[in-house]
């Protein structure tokens, strides 16, 4: 190939994934004449602790956060150095604990290997690999690292600032803009690195004596540049959703696998010797987990990358994918060694994985109390905490095959070759200018799409600037009160305008705080790019509120005089946008920042000259009228308008000013507010105001690098000294303290319920149709028409047709008692589905009925019998377990029911989810897999007929899933309807479902029936299929189902061989399951009405009456005051001095 005919981008994926990779590879290192640079990671005996306060709880019951506990806490600290006893209560004293998150940390990580890291919750997973990539904020307070890392052989600090550059880390949180598109978030990563790359590449080959072979791989690096955005879609199946916006809690945008994936693509992009994965494949089904996880063992193969990743539940598949695999207890490790010798390395311990368990679960469940169902001798004395798994390992032969590996000297011609390429590589791919100009495009992009916020700020500028320029029209030209007052009005809009850019920020930063530590940008060029797109908006207020005040109002009528009096407002809007950046830089969070913005605006105000005249402010405090930027830019505005040629006279009406006063007219007026009346004012005002901007950019820049908010918020009590009182330590302690007893995810006998207060119900949707439009013939929806889709999908669409067809045909029920499976391939349509039924799809065009009982759906009777668990899990953090339940309980519940008897209700959440022990503990702080089961139990508590789940295993270990589904079993056995869609359920969990809707790409039903004991009915179904390999005796059925109809995002290079040519929805169509279909929905109480289910039918749309939501509301709003102790103190704090 020649530089004349560089490569399509479908070009490189034509043979897939696998062949891209080492084509790739083989090319750029036979042109170099060399081997690709690689990163060997070594550890030793490295140790991560942080100082947390620790509540010591002697009584019962969970501490809560409260104003007088947090204060009592506060003093309690301060003088126990001099008063020890006098200060302490009776049941709870507070102390400082040094804990271990990682604890004699050794291990090898070599080139071109994959590692799979294991652990349960607060193991420590993340931790390492943020320490490993350099992403831990080390310079949090309390944090200590012992140990050596090196990379070849390089220390840790040698490395620290130019690490992100051949080490990626993607991280556990899917934190992104939500107005970008898939596609644009990925072009603006490749923008951000990939620029140096490109000619550092070229300055490699050109060093090598092989002409043609470098030619040709120029231009396939050239190539390859340009297209790596749309190849890295392709990579990660997200091309058919690369034109939607990512979306966020108030915009619907991608599904949260897909959002996943654009995290993964996003930290990828680029040329990294390293990468370290978290919980990658959170959201995806087990083929597209396995499709991911396969590409990357190609990558690490072909490149020698080093690859570290810890996931949650992987497949027995993916499990053996890697080549070495570190379990983690309690911050130690129990094993790290290759993965074909850890089966028989706990056999000889004595623990036997039973058949039907996948192995990886059976490894995080050692050192938990079910570790006793995998002994094989009952009575023997085994390992069973942290230490011991950790003491046992250091005796072991594979332990000691670690050590000399870490004794063995890092290849010297790999560290060469690695060491000359990361010499040259800087720390931001791009310069200075040209990452702010990349930052300025992208938030004017956001800006541009943030439509609430455009004409939210238009209409209220330009009605604000009607009603001052309408109050104080055409006022007098002596009335000197009037002026001043319409002055000060002018720069306090101004002023107050910008803090509703707050919230924004905030989220921002969040983002910044992830993307900075990529060394995507520098922190200079985010604070510069942040204000210059303030400019549009700015300039905006500025004519048009400042030309209504001006010429309405009637100042004076002169174009020099004008423009200065603009200029002036719009550098103090810059200014007061950039002080409010510096505080979102400066604060933890919002309950502190808006709080200190308000004080800032009311000493400002108050020493601006105008609420207090200049000398009636205190000698001591005089200083604040000369910094106020407030004051200055009122000095210019006055001086501009009263210095004007017209009003610098002696006379003026009749009244010799010159006699009167000694000055002139205008002199004398601003001499009333003592306003220094030299025309220099008005310059050294704009020059006042642009140093005060200067300023905050510069203190801002210094806070974003130096002073980082990354923990949650404070506010939880740390419970310590308990009997049972476990090794739980997470990152999270850093800034949240936790309640560390250890709380049991055992499921307990399911609860009688005394009394059945919902209506069983059976729910049927029979042929239902789904389309969205598509504008202008395209094949990609526009990001403003797929706001409503979570999934994508291929589908054929006719020239003529405007419409995108998601759900076709689809039919099935739901019965009471029973569980039901939503699953398919990624795009397929299953959430869209489930929000069809559940009335939850305001845009689009639905076809088909739903049904209850046989009864047409209302969407009243939907939504008052329903529940619908989303899959994030939002919940008011002031509030208790309990009490959570029991809002929703009261508000969701009739008010015919007794209290008495929703009570039992909230009881019974909390028995069949196994919620008891944490009932009275506060929601801030608490696990992911605590916060689901609450999110189950809220929707539960509301005595539901139907409960829908939209994944409620995202983001849990296999032992917290399985907790979770068998609570939500426990539900459907109550006699509620049970619908779900679920990613990667285990074999355990997948045999919990009765019956499975699965759905294939284009949103065509492909099996809809019964599952049958241990899944048989459903593998049955398959396996008598054209071209479907039988399941295999260790292989997880619901992996195989999926592999089966060609679910993944490489469906074209699958280790299996290639999807089959058959249309499964066709041959269900024609089969008996359709039949048996076919006539359970002509039941009666099914797709058609019943004499014994009368219909569903309500009243009001609310159940509680106005008083009882009024009274929880404001119950509600007052114990999240009363718990939040930051706002409280940061209001007190503001007021001291205020009064």
């Amino acid at each position: 190939m020649g530089t004349s005919n560089p490569q399509p981008p479908d070009a490189f994926l034509a043979a897939g994934p696998h062949a891209f990779h080492r084509s790739i590879a083989n090319k750029f290192s036979l042109a170099a004449a060399q081997s690709l640079p690689r990163l060997e990671i070594r550890l030793r005996d490295v140790s991560l602790s942080v100082e947390t306060p620790v509540v010591h709880k002697n009584g019962s019951g969970a501490e809560l956060p409260t104003l007088p506990r947090v204060l009592h806490q506060a003093v309690s600290k301060s003088l126990s150095s001099c008063v020890p006893s006098c200060f302490k209560g009776e049941d709870t004293t507070s102390s400082a604990a040094n804990r271990y998150i990682l604890r004699d940390i050794t291990g090898v990580f070599k080139p071109g290997t994959m590692t799979l890291v294991l652990g349960q919750p607060g193991s420590g997973k993340s931790s390492l690999l943020q320490l490993l990539s350099s992403r831990f904020p080390l310079e949090s307070t309390g944090i200590t690292v012992d140990g050596d890392i090196t990379y070849n052989d390089e220390s840790c600090e040698a490395l620290a600032q130019r690490l992100p550059q051949f080490a990626a880390y993607v991280p556990q949180q899917d934190l992104h803009l939500p107005t970008l598109t898939v596609r644009e978030t990925h072009e603006f990563a490749h923008t951000c690195n990939t620029a140096f790359f490109g000619k550092h590449v070229e300055e490699l080959l050109n060093r090598s004596p092989r002409k043609k072979e470098n030619a040709d791989a120029q231009a396939t690096a050239r190539s390859l540049l340009r297209h790596l955005p749309r190849i890295t879609l392709e990579l990660l199946g997200l091309q058919q959703c690369e034109d939607t916006i990512i979306g966020g809690s108030l915009q619907r945008g991608v599904s949260g696998g897909e959002k996943k994936r654009v995290t993964t693509g996003e930290m990828l992009v680029g040329f990294k010797l390293a990468l370290f994965l978290d919980s990658i494949t959170t959201g995806l089904d087990s083929a597209a987990a396995f499709d991911i996880v396969s590409t990357l063992r190609g990558r690490a193969r072909s490149f020698g990358q080093t690859v570290v990743a810890a996931l949650l539940q992987p497949a027995p598949e993916v499990f053996e994918l890697f080549d070495d695999v570190l379990l983690l207890m309690g911050g130690r490790v129990a094993y790290h060694g290759p993965v074909r010798e850890v089966r028989s390395y706990f056999e000889s311990l004595g623990f036997y994985c039973p058949s039907g368990r996948d192995f990886a679960d059976f490894l995080m469940d050692l050192g938990t109390d079910d570790q006793v169902r995998y002994q094989t001798s009952p009575g023997q004395v085994l390992p069973c905490t942290a230490d011991q798994f950790a003491a046992v390992f250091k005796i072991s032969s594979v332990y000691q095959q670690r050590l000399q590996e870490l004794e063995t000297p890092v290849d010297k011609s790999m560290a060469e070759t690695t060491h000359k390429y990361m010499d040259a590589i800087p720390e931001f791919q791009q310069d200075f200018i040209t990452s702010t100009w990349t930052l300025v495009r992208r938030e004017m992009l956001v800006l541009s799409r943030n439509v609430a916020f455009v004409v939210g700020r238009a209409v209220m500028t330009v009605v604000m600037g009607l009603l001052y320029a309408s109050t104080f029209y055409d006022f007098e030209a002596t009335d000197v009160q009037v002026i001043m007052g319409v002055v000060f009005s002018v720069i306090f809009f101004v002023s107050l305008g910008q803090a509703a850019q707050i919230p924004t920020l905030f989220e921002a930063r969040d983002i910044f705080y992830r993307q900075r530590r990529a060394n995507f940008y520098r922190s200079s060029s985010f604070v510069l790019a942040s204000t210059l797109s303030h400019i549009p908006v700015a300039l905006f207020e500025t004519i048009v509120f400042g030309s209504l005040i001006y010429w309405l109002c009637g100042f004076v009528p002169d174009a020099e005089l004008f423009v200065r009096y603009e200029a002036i407002i719009f550098l103090s809007s810059l200014a007061f946008g950039a002080w409010y950046f510096l505080l979102v830089a400066l604060t933890p969070n919002m309950n502190v920042a808006m709080p200190m913005a308000m004080l800032s605006v009311l000493f400002f105000v108050m020493f601006s000259g105008f609420a207090i005249p200049k000398d009636q402010i205190p000698d001591y405090l005089i200083w604040l009228y000369w910094i106020s930027p407030v004051a200055w830019s009122i000095r210019g505005l006055a001086v501009n308008q009263f210095r004007a040629s017209r009003f610098d006279v002696c006379v003026y009406e009749d009244v010799d000013y010159c006699t009167l006063s000694g000055g002139t007219m205008g002199e004398y007026y601003l001499s009333l507010f003592d306003v220094p009346a030299s025309k220099k004012y008005v310059d050294l005002s704009m020059v006042f105001v642009v140093g005060c901007y200067v300023l905050f950019l510069v203190l801002a820049v210094w806070a974003l690098e130096h002073r980082r908010f990354e923990g949650p918020e404070d506010g939880g009590a740390s419970v310590s000294n308990n009997a049972g009182d476990d090794h739980e330590a997470a990152y999270g302690l850093v800034k949240t303290p936790r309640v560390i007893e250890s709380v049991g995810i055992t499921v307990r006998p399911e609860s009688e319920v005394s009394k059945r207060n919902f209506v069983p119900v059976t729910l049927a949707f029979e042929d239902i149709w789904y389309s969205v439009p598509m504008p202008h013939h395209l094949k990609k929806v526009k990001p403003e028409e797929k706001e409503e889709q979570e999934e994508q999908e291929e589908v054929e669409i006719p020239s003529d047709d405007k419409t995108l067809q998601i759900l076709k045909g689809v039919s099935g029920f739901a019965r009471p008692g029973f569980m039901t499976a939503l699953m398919g391939s990624s795009g397929a349509g299953k959430t869209t589905l489930m929000d069809v039924i559940a009335h939850r799809k305001p845009g689009g065009s639905v076809r088909g009925r739903i049904l209850l009982n046989g009864h047409e759906a209302s969407d009243l009777a939907m939504r008052r019998c329903t529940g619908y668990c989303e899959q994030t899990d939002v919940h008011c953090e002031g509030a208790t377990f309990r009490e959570a339940l029991t809002f929703s309980a009261f508000l969701r519940q009739p008010t015919d029911v007794p209290d008495s008897v929703k009570h039992d209700t909230v009881r019974e959440c909390l028995d069949l989810l196994d919620l008891h022990p944490i009932a009275d503990r506060i929601i801030r702080g608490a696990s992911m897999e605590q916060l689901k089961r609450l999110t189950v139990g809220v929707e539960l508590a509301a005595q539901p007929s139907i409960l829908f789940l939209d994944e409620p295993t995202s983001g849990l270990d296999a032992a917290a899933a399985k907790a979770i589904m068998e609570g939500v079993q426990k539900v459907a056995r109550s006699g509620r309807t049970v619908l779900t869609t679920i990613h990667q359920p285990s074999a355990e969990v997948f045999a919990l479902f009765d019956s499975v809707l699965l759905l294939q790409r284009g949103g065509r039903t492909v099996f809809f029936g019964e599952t049958g004991p241990q899944c048989c009915d459903l593998v049955q179904y398959f396996e008598q299929l054209p071209g479907v390999a039988p399941l295999q005796p260790e292989a997880n059925p619901a992996t195989w189902m999926l592999e089966c109809i060609g679910a993944g995002v490489n469906t074209g290079d699958k280790t299996s061989g290639d999807v089959p040519s058959v249309d499964f929805a066709d041959i269900f169509e024609a089969s008996e399951l359709q039949k048996k279909l076919d006539t359970t929905m002509k039941e009666p109480g099914v797709a058609c009405p019943s004499d014994d289910h009368a219909e569903l039918t309500f009243t009001s749309k609310r159940a509680a009456g106005a008083l009882v939501q009024l009274r929880f509301l404001v119950q509600r709003s007052f114990r999240s005051y009363w718990r939040t102790a930051s706002y409280n103190i940061t209001r007190a704090d503001i007021s001291s001095p205020v009064n």
